[in-house]
């Protein structure tokens, strides 16, 4: 096989298709060029591949290369001016991949169903139990009316129920479900049931829908195998719902690894991160309209999607779930609720503006801690070990062996936490998206905190499936921003009190309980330091006991938070406007009424 030089990728999101060429120097790959041009999915050009072609004239011009003749891509690279080894892409363009999913019991199969989905990129619109509460006319109304891209049917150990996985079958007959995209095409349903129950089920709804069916997700109930389905619901992605999008089937033909889903694509990288690197991450990609979190914790990858949580179309959900009080929290200056409640809506109507004071800016900064809160709480509900399983215990383990079902993300274990999506990403300072990431997610012990610089996660993750070597030396080093280290003890002291002290470079800094202080320590700086907490307090040695952490510097320098966990905020206005604006002022951010 040829070397591989140059990678051109692409990926087409609801509104921009943005491109990006990769080159290897020397003995390291690196982004050289990136362009983006509106996305084409909709009239009047109803084909995704003008977009395209636009995104890839704007890097042709960029880099001196040429990419294209007559319309089309020249892969593989004729010379080292014309064309590029490999051409991959990504897409969520057309709304995603829409699920819907069904279990017997609702917190065992219909949960697996649900990791299996979410894995693989989908949104889910729905989940559906035996046991959810709903009546079977319910069901059915529901199934025919979400019109979904496609369905999941899992439930029962091999060779334990029979009968619930036929009623299933029967209530998706009675349903008769339309796929969202291709007129007079039968629906993907995806069986990974008790295998006893396969042949039932084909003899039930095998005519009336296109059914494949593969392992089960949950063979025994101490198990589970979510793989087969996970790529079983890539493939029928692939040949039913992007044939059926504009101008896909011509993109595809053009590719060298076939289409990826984006959300799927973002999960690759993060994985085969966590792999290369041998750490625990958590990611998440804030958008317009929905907040994707993804974890890997002791090599379990989970991701969810909360597909109402948003900073522009998704505003006004966020408020209604969060609360205004909980988004008021957040804001160092006086705010009337009426005028907050306007300000967001206005942002609902008008999606693409962006703030045009201080204060606008933080009063979006407010409302994004409480969507990557709340996104990450529905993730912590996801994540987690499985239900209804007995675990044998020895005397042993009995102590520190966790209980079925407590969740896996462990704040003290996390290694790094990567922000992603506008206003993580573009927001003015990076201090401010450091303090929005150590506001939502309270992280404990010592965690490095950095964000994707332009966002091209996407195309990374498709490209770590051919030659992850590539994807990773360039998320390191190109799409990667490091922003420093952070040093959280875990648990709560009297105010004012020494909460740990630093020791390194032979300097002592005693750190009060309360505070946030950012110390100078630059990109590509490592520095050994003893912490030694105070006696209530974690920093993950166990309570008052001392750790020597090796923390890496960045743009923002070395962070200790010392506000305690979880973190807590005044009742009275006076005193909280007060602490979030030392908090601001810690960062050497600017300050509403003070800006100058």
């Amino acid at each position: 096989m040829p070397e591989i030089r140059s990678i051109l990728a692409t990926d087409c999101g609801s509104t921009t298709t943005k491109a990006i060429l990769i080159e290897k120097r020397g003995e390291e790959y690196r982004l050289l060029v990136r362009g983006e041009a509106p996305t084409t999915v909709e009239a009047p050009f109803d084909d995704v591949t003008v977009g395209v072609l636009n995104a890839v004239r704007e890097v042709e011009e960029l880099s001196g290369k040429t990419l294209l003749r007559d319309g089309r891509l020249i892969v593989p690279a004729e010379s080292e001016s014309a064309g590029a080894d490999l051409y991959l892409s990504t897409s969520s363009a057309g709304g995603g991949l829409q699920m819907t999913v069904a279990g017997v019991v609702k917190a065992m199969s219909a949960e697996s169903a649900e990791r299996a989905a979410l894995g693989a990129g989908a949104i889910i619109i729905d989940v559906i139990a035996v046991d959810d509460g709903r009546k079977e006319y319910q069901k059915v109304e529901r199934i025919r009316n979400l019109r979904p891209d496609m369905l999941l049917v899992s439930g029962g150990t091999d060779g334990g129920t029979v009968s619930h996985l036929v009623d299933i079958a029967e209530m998706l007959l009675s349903a008769d479900p339309r796929p969202r995209l291709g007129i007079g095409l039968k629906i993907p349903v995806i069986y990974a049931g008790n295998r006893e129950a396969a042949e039932a089920v084909r003899q039930v709804i095998g005519d009336k829908v296109d059914l494949k069916v593969v392992d089960n997700l949950r063979p025994r109930l101490e198990s589970e195998n979510l793989g087969p389905a996970r790529e079983a619901i890539h493939e029928l992605f692939l040949q039913h719902v992007m044939q059926q999008a504009p101008g896909y089937s011509k993109l595809s033909a053009w590719t060298s690894a076939g289409i990826m889903s984006t959300p799927n694509a973002v999960g690759k990288i993060i994985q085969t991160i966590a792999e290369q690197m041998g750490i625990d991450v958590l990611a998440v990609d804030i958008g317009g309209a929905t907040t994707d979190v993804f974890s890997v914790f002791h090599d379990t990858f989970t991701r969810t999607v909360s597909a109402n949580l948003g900073m522009s179309y998704s505003i006004c959900n966020v408020l209604t779930e969060a609360k205004i009080e909980n988004i008021r929290r957040w804001l160092p200056f006086p705010s009337d609720e009426a005028d907050l409640r306007n300000r967001l809506r206005n942002k609902m109507i008008r999606p693409t503006t962006i703030p045009q004071t201080l204060e606008d800016l933080l009063i979006e900064q407010a409302v994004a801690r409480e969507a990557l809160r709340l996104a990450f709480e529905h993730h912590k509900s996801l994540a987690r070990g499985l239900k209804g399983v007995q675990q044998q215990r020895t005397i042993g383990d009995a102590l520190d062996q966790k209980t079925t079902g407590e969740t896996l993300v462990q704040m003290m274990e996390l290694d790094m936490i990567v922000g992603s999506g506008g206003v993580l990403s573009h927001a003015p300072r990076r201090e401010q998206a450091a303090l929005m990431m150590l506001d939502a997610y309270q992280p404990e012990g010592v965690t490095l905190l950095a964000v994707d610089s332009i966002f091209m996660m996407p195309q990374l993750g498709i490209l770590s499936t051919v030659h992850p070597q590539a994807a990773t030396q360039v998320f390191e080093r190109d799409c990667l921003i490091k922003l420093g280290t952070a040093i959280a003890p875990a648990g709560s002291a009297r105010e004012g009190e020494i909460a740990c002290a630093l020791d390194w470079n032979g300097q002592k800094h005693d750190i009060p309980f309360g505070t946030l202080q950012v110390f100078p320590l630059g990109a590509g700086e490592k520095a050994e330091i003893a912490v030694m907490p105070s006696r209530g307090l974690d920093v993950g040695a166990g309570k008052g006991k001392p750790l020597m952490a090796e923390a890496e510097g960045g743009v923002v320098g070395l962070i200790v938070d010392a506000r305690g966990r979880p973190l807590a905020l005044p009742a009275d206005d006076a005193r909280r406007m007060a602490l979030l604006r030392a908090w601001l002022a810690a960062f050497k951010l600017p300050i509403p009424g003070l800006e100058k």
